[in-house]
């Protein structure tokens, strides 16, 4: 991520896709972007290959047909926006996230004086938000299981503010539209 970009970022949990959907859905994402190459337009047809998989990817996770929901529990869900929010104080912009039962999406904003790494930071965002997660989970989480998925994360750029404030509207409506109960549309973390 270069200075001043802007990310839709998603991270979910451990087994919060079925595994067979998540092969098919990667293998489609991969024939798309090769096709995107070849493409009159490739940085267009990439573009849309990209924004095709988050959406694909989004309906798969909000389907939430698999695994577990830990972040639909309250503590979990305040840790994760806790360590989210701090986030800025390294020096990061965070507009808005939403927090789902078994994922998140953040909109992330790495301004050009930050002098930070964008996936050092969310890579240790992934590390202590697992670690203070199996402390909460003790017992019921195994210890060789993983919190997040271990294939990391999923970014989407954005390209300009319009598209920033189309995604921070999605972000807000997400759990209304999951017609998930109405403490996830009260939580703060939720962009209004």
């Amino acid at each position: 991520m270069a200075a001043n970009e802007t990310i839709l970022l998603t991270l979910r949990l451990a087994g919060s896709v079925p595994a067979r959907a998540g092969r098919e859905l990667h293998a489609r994402h991969l024939a798309a972007q090769a096709a995107a190459r070849t493409a009159p337009n490739p940085a267009a047809a990439g573009r849309l290959a990209e924004k095709q998989f988050f959406a694909a990817f989004d309906t798969l996770l909000d389907a939430h047909s698999v695994g577990p929901d830990y972040l639909g529990r309250e503590k979990i869900a305040e840790l994760v926006a806790g360590e989210l929010l701090m986030l800025e104080e390294q020096g990061l912009r965070v507009p808005g996230f939403v927090l789902l039962p078994n994922h998140l999406h953040a909109v992330l904003v790495l301004p050009a004086a930050a002098g930070l790494s964008l996936y050092k930071t969310i890579e240790l965002l992934h590390q202590r938000t697992a670690a203070q997660a199996r402390r909460l989970l003790r017992g019921q989480l195994p210890p060789e299981a993983d919190f997040w998925h271990p294939g990391g994360s999923h970014d989407l750029s954005i390209q300009d503010e319009t598209e920033q404030q189309r995604v921070l509207a999605y972000l807000a409506a997400h759990p209304a539209r999951l017609g998930l109960p109405e403490r996830f549309h009260e939580w703060p973390y939720v962009p209004e």
